[in-house]
Parts: structure tokens; C-alpha cells; sequence
């Protein structure tokens, strides 16, 4: 009988996923080097301590396995920055939070931006794809947010889709020098605070623009 002790019997599904978990974070590891083009199922498998066959209950190929990575790269970044420009009520209070949630998040997520930072130019096409989809979403959901902001009413759809661009573009270029800066806060601190006057010179003109 089990005392109180004894660590807790995981079930199946608890199992399942704890090995979903380890071969995400082995294909992390491994494709640091060469890239996820470069990495074999039998070696995040032999990473894991797994039987090949064990792979596949979890991805069919080494794209699908990229393919969640992404996902995981993405989905709490975009939940965050959403919350960011729902809550505040200005432009200079979005790029404040936004830059700060945008440097804490890679601070805590380097692994996954690196991957992202690598394999939107040279990994699978598949993953490279999935990328640029995700990247877009972020565009079209500020987008969607710049037009309920003040001075952008009379605005074109295209205009604001348009500024969404650059400003996304600008994030995913700030999240690429915060891993250049390799943890180190001085370096980090002046990749916010550059990107921040980029950020505010932009939206400056953004304001003084009048659609056609």
C-alpha cells in the first residue's frame, strides 16, 4: 500500500505528456548546433531515452515536432502583448509594457526564441511557414487594436496593417538583439531602451499620417 511518501503514480495520459514535453525540450537542445534541418528522430529519441517507435505517438516527423515548437514560441508571447494593448490607454504606455513584457518573455524563453530567431530563415519549409503565419497573426490582431486607438479613426485598413508591419517587424528585430545580448542585463537594458525610441519615433509619425 502507498504511504504518503511515495511519490505520485503518474497515469497514462500524465506519462504521454511528460514524454511529449522531454522530446520538445531535447529538439530545443540538439537543433541549437545545426538546426532542426540537421536533426534526426533517432537522436532526440536516443536524447529522451526512448525507443524511436515512441516518437511517432507524439509527431509524425521532425517538421511536426517544429511545428509545436512554434506554437510554443508564440501562443503565450501573442496572449501577452494582447493583454498589454487592451489595459492600457495610450501609445507611450503600450511601448512601455509591451517592450518590458517582450524583454522578460525572452529572458524566460530564450531556448524557443533563439529556435524561432534561427529556423524563420533556415529550417524546414514547413516550420519557416509557420513562422511567417504566426508573425502575421501578431500583425493583423495590432492592427485590429491601432484602430480603436485615438488619431487613427480615419485610418484605411491598409494603412493600419501597414504600421502593424513595422511595428512587428520592429519587435521581432528587438527580440533578436535581446538574445545577441546573452543575458546580460546592461546589454539587454539598452536593447529596451533603444527600441523603445524606435517604437516611440515611429508611432510620432504614424500620428501626423492621414490616409488617402
Amino acid at each position: 500500500m502507498p504511504t504518503p511518501d511515495d511519490p505520485p503514480t503518474l497515469t497514462r495520459v500524465e506519462r504521454k505528456e511528460q514524454t511529449r514535453q522531454a522530446i520538445l525540450a531535447a529538439a530545443l537542445a540538439l537543433s541549437s548546433e545545426g538546426g532542426l534541418s540537421a536533426l534526426s528522430l533517432r537522436q532526440v529519441a536516443r536524447h529522451v531515452g526512448v525507443v524511436p517507435t515512441a516518437f511517432y505517438r507524439h509527431f509524425d516527423s521532425i517538421e511536426d515536432l517544429g511545428l509545436a515548437l512554434v506554437d510554443d514560441a508564440f501562443v503565450s508571447l501573442r496572449a501577452m502583448l494582447r493583454d498589454v494593448r487592451t489595459a492600457d490607454p495610450t501609445f507611450a504606455d503600450v511601448i512601455d509594457s509591451s517592450v518590458r513584457v517582450l524583454t522578460e518573455h525572452v529572458r524566460a524563453q530564450r531556448e524557443h526564441f533563439a529556435f524561432i530567431a534561427r529556423e524563420r530563415f533556415a529550417g524546414p519549409a514547413e516550420v519557416r511557414t509557420a513562422i511567417r503565419h504566426e508573425i502575421e497573426l501578431c500583425e493583423r490582431e495590432l492592427a485590429a487594436d491601432l484602430a480603436r486607438f485615438p488619431g487613427t479613426e480615419s485610418w484605411s485598413r491598409e494603412d493600419l496593417q501597414v504600421l502593424a508591419n513595422l511595428i512587428v517587424g520592429a519587435v521581432v528585430s528587438t527580440a533578436e538583439d535581446l538574445l545577441v545580448a546573452e543575458g546580460r542585463r546592461a546589454g539587454e537594458d539598452a536593447v529596451a531602451a533603444r527600441s523603445r525610441t524606435q517604437l516611440r519615433m515611429m508611432l510620432i509619425g504614424a500620428l501626423n499620417w492621414r490616409s488617402s
